[in-house]
This record gives structure tokens, sequence and C-alpha cells, in this order.
């Protein structure tokens, strides 16, 4: 992560998230009139004047409310503190100061970190001038007014916010480093997942489902590898999403999954494998995206001698054609080969990323073809005169022959199964062409 942390704080509806997009220059996070959409700490990255910070956007700041999230949404905005150089207090200069903006402000007296007032919603001047309210909170470097959303006074603030940072900092920390996406359907233990694996209270669990809306990233290092680890929101029928922030949670989920080289896709174990479930593995793999599948809450499965081998065969019948993806049984409580699981994924990203020489490629699947050529058609013999790795994203194969038109679909997966037997590539989806030669 960048050294340069910017974190955006404060009581809810106040604009973080409208503030948080607009600094890292994307809609990254979900924004609603609602009050406390956001309640994980959501990370992205810009850059002012040549400085490049990471910035941090929180759940609303209450207390004494009726939201059962409260506890555990005021311990994500501590921890974004802790982690923060820079701090922004966001208030409302629409509904002027608020007995929750000095409660808040007693929790950030707690630091000695620069902290900037942020008077949002300062959208006319007669608005600016009532920002002069908040210089009774008595703390912090000043006090700007702004519009988070047309982006007026966000200049003037990060002027100032980045004389604090002593290095550049880093253009884009994740880039280059494997992205896993955790998904499923709601309420499957993704949350507790990502948790167990960071040996922190990163993403806030209950047992409601939908309590995860934004995408939430997280950098992590096992095995000797360093990788983003993605909680996802619950993915839903399309029937089923009746609110606007869950159904842009969703839209978070499946651009997660876009994003990713390998998703987890997590299934209940006490429920089985659903329509749903198949439907996010045929999009991972649609997207020709690296696979893996997590059967949780297995400890609450009675099981006998061939429980798993039966279970494993029901979900690849229910995925088919899809006959490569590896499935691993966990229990997140238990902590039952959960590392056996990210390790699995590693290992799919690898596979994903290797290249095979030309001659190796050769060497083992032209005889696999003189064993069993491609069946004639119309009289007409097709050879195959040599195989190629093209350089693309996901594992591309070339085959070069005299008529590719004759190729049909069941000798393709006959290539890919020769293929898949050599070079293993457990858990991707490989691709065959065939070209004239």
């Amino acid at each position: 992560m960048s050294s340069n942390v910017i974190a955006i704080v404060g009581r809810p509806n106040v604009g973080k998230s409208t503030l948080f997009n607009r600094l890292i220059g994307q809609r990254m996070a979900i924004m609603d009139n609602e009050s406390g959409v956001t309640r994980d700490r959501s990370y992205g990255h810009g850059d002012w004047i040549g400085k490049f910070f990471t910035v941090i956007d929180t759940g609303g700041y209450v207390h004494g409310s009726d939201d059962i999230f409260e506890g555990e949404i005021n311990k994500q905005v501590e921890l974004a503190i802790k982690e923060a150089d820079v701090i922004l207090f966001m208030v409302d200069v629409d509904a002027g100061l608020t007995s929750l903006d000095e409660e808040f402000a007693n929790v950030l007296r707690r630091t000695n970190k620069p902290i900037y007032i942020v008077a949002n919603k300062a959208d006319t001047h007669a608005r600016a001038h009532q920002m002069g309210e908040f210089y009774a909170l008595g703390i912090g470097v000043d006090v700007f007014p702004i519009s988070s959303q047309n982006g007026s006074g966000t200049g003037d603030l990060l002027d100032e916010v980045v004389k604090h940072f002593k290095d550049e900092g880093v253009e884009d920390p994740d880039a280059g480093i494997p992205r896993l996406a955790v998904l499923g359907r709601p309420n499957v233990g993704k949350s507790s997942f990502v948790n167990l694996l960071l040996g922190e209270d990163r993403n806030i669990v209950t047992d409601i489902a939908g309590t995860t809306r934004d995408a939430i990233h997280s950098r992590y290092n096992a095995f000797g590898k360093e990788f983003i680890i993605v909680d996802t929101a619950g993915l839903r029928r399309k029937s089923k999403v009746s609110e606007d922030i869950e159904f842009y949670s969703v839209m978070r989920s499946v651009r997660a999954l876009e994003d990713a080289d390998v998703c987890i896709v997590m299934l209940d174990a006490t429920r089985g494998i659903e329509a749903q479930d198949v439907n996010i593995i045929t999009l991972a793999e649609k997207n020709r995206k690296g696979i893996v599948i997590l059967v949780n809450k297995w400890d609450l499965v009675e099981k006998d001698t061939n429980s798993t081998k039966e279970f494993e065969e029901e979900i690849l019948e229910r995925i088919a054609p899809i006959k490569y993806v590896p499935v691993i049984f966990t229990s997140v409580v238990t902590k039952q080969r959960v590392h056996k699981a990210v390790e699995k994924a590693m290992e799919v990203y690898d596979n994903k990323t290797q290249k095979i020489s030309t001659s190796k490629l050769n060497d083992l699947i032209l005889p696999e073809i003189e064993r069993y050529g491609p069946p004639a058609i119309k009289g007409k013999f097709v050879k195959i005169k040599y195989i190629t790795q093209l350089p693309t994203h996901n594992p591309t194969f070339a085959f070069f022959c005299n008529l590719p038109q004759y190729i049909k679909d069941p000798y393709v997966r006959y290539l890919e199964n020769s293929i898949r037997k050599h070079f293993g590539f457990e858990g991707v989806p490989i691709k065959l062409v065939f070209r004239k030669k």
C-alpha cells in the first residue's frame, strides 16, 4: 500500500463516498441518499500535482443509534484513522453543525495526525459562508468548503493535503499483483473467509444477508506471494434484487469478477449447488477467469465415506461441460482447509499465466494427433502441421492446418483434453484456434 494515506471520515450521509470517488477518479464506492450505505473500509488510489496517494472511504460514524452495524462500522472508522497520514473530517454545511459532528470531533482529538474539516455541499457562495460555524469544533488545520458532487474546492483542499506527504508515493501499488475475487450468494461466508485469511476484522460479518455492499480489496501475503483478495457482495438473481443499493452492490461484484485473475466461488454445503451458483461459475468461465470452487460450512454436513466424492460429482455434473475446476471443502468456523483454498487459487493463477514452448507443445501433442487424427469430412482429410501458444492474457493455442474449417467441436474437446493431460491447466479455461497453414 502507498505510504501516503488519506482517510475520509464523518457521520453518515455527508458525502464521503462521493468525495472518495472524485479523488480516485472513478465510481468505485456506492453512493445513495440513504444513510449508512458504506459499511466496510474501501481503498482507492489517486494523484495530485505529482503526488500519489491511497484514499480510504469509511462508513458513517454514529453513536446510540438503532443500526445493528453501528459498533462494527465505528471499529472500521477507527482502524482507518490509525492507518491514515491525513484525515478529512467531512461535515455538511446544509445541515449545519450537529451533535454527532461534535461527538465525532472528540474521537478525532485522540489522534495527533493532521485533520482537515471538509465542509461539503457548499455549492453556492451563500452556503460556503456557512462553514464558519465548524471552527467551533476546535480541531483540525483548517476548514475547506467543497462540493464533492461537482468538485468545486477539492483542488484547494488537495493542494494542502499533499504538503503532508514526504515522498511522491507509488502510482498504483496494486499494479501487476494477482487478484482473487471471492464470489457467491449472500451469507455463504465470504467476509468471514477473508477476515480469517487476513487475521483481522477487515470486513463486517453478520448473519444478515447483504451485509457487504462494496467490493472490498485487501493485500495479502502467503506462500511467498503477494496478491489482492476482493470480498464481494452476495450475488442474487435479478428478480430478487429489490433495492437500488443492492443493485449497485451486484454491479460491483460483477465488476470485481471481471477484474479478477482467479474467482473463488463459495457454495453453502448445507444448501448444495444452486442455480445462482451455476450462473456465477458460468459467468467466470465466460470471462475466461481462473476458477476454484469452495464448499463452505462443510462441518455442518453429516458425512459418510463417499460424501466428498458424491458432492464433487454433483457439482461437476451441474456445471458441465466445465470439468477442469478444483473443488475444496472448507469450514471457516473450524478453519478447515482455508489456507489450502488460497494455495489452490494461487496454483490456478500460475496455471493461467504459464507459457509452454512451441517445441514442447509439438513434441507432446502431435503424437496425440497422430494416434487419433481429425475425422475426414466429405472425403477431405485435415492435417495439423504444428501448434503454438499465442502471446495472449489467457491461455490460447493456435493449431495450424490445411483445412481449419473442418475441425468440429468433438475433436476440439479431444485436443483440449490432450493439452490438459500433459500440461495441467487445472481451474483455467483454455481457448483453441485453428488457422490455415
